[in-house]
């Protein structure tokens, strides 16, 4: 199995980093052309994309949830339990909302662009306790 489990290891060492651009959500029936997102996931209700903001307003796509991404550079497993739960809980206890998507190396984190610089002190926190 790929990636670290232990849950004490994980968040001692979770290394968060935030990325550049502010990033939306957007949603449509097709991907259009030229586009390049962060994530693309089908749903029944059409398709969900995490792009960046020039690229949605490029196009005129309705968006909502400016964002920024914040990628934990520990390599968590894909079975690793308790990792993303310690994380929502604490930015949750301090207001604020968090859309965790989990990559084969790493989880990412996309919080509100004004609480962004807040969310990376929790994470900071986290990983000395």
């Amino acid at each position: 199995m790929s990636g670290e489990t232990d849950l004490g290891q994980l968040l001692a060492t979770l290394s968060p980093r935030m990325e550049d651009g502010l990033y939306v959500f957007v949603t449509v029936a097709e991907l259009p052309s030229g586009l390049h997102p962060r994530m693309i996931f089908h749903e029944a209700e059409g398709i969900t994309m995490i792009l960046l903001r020039d690229q949605a307003d490029r196009l005129g796509l309705p968006w909502e949830f400016p964002c920024r991404m914040i990628t934990l550079e520990v390599h968590s497993s894909l079975s690793a339990v308790g990792f993303m739960a310690r994380i929502a809980t604490e930015l949750a206890r301090r207001g604020i909302a968090v859309n965790p998507v989990s990559g084969f190396h790493h989880d990412h984190l996309f919080v509100p662009e004004p609480r962004a610089a807040e969310a990376m002190q929790i994470l900071a926190e986290i990983a000395v306790n």
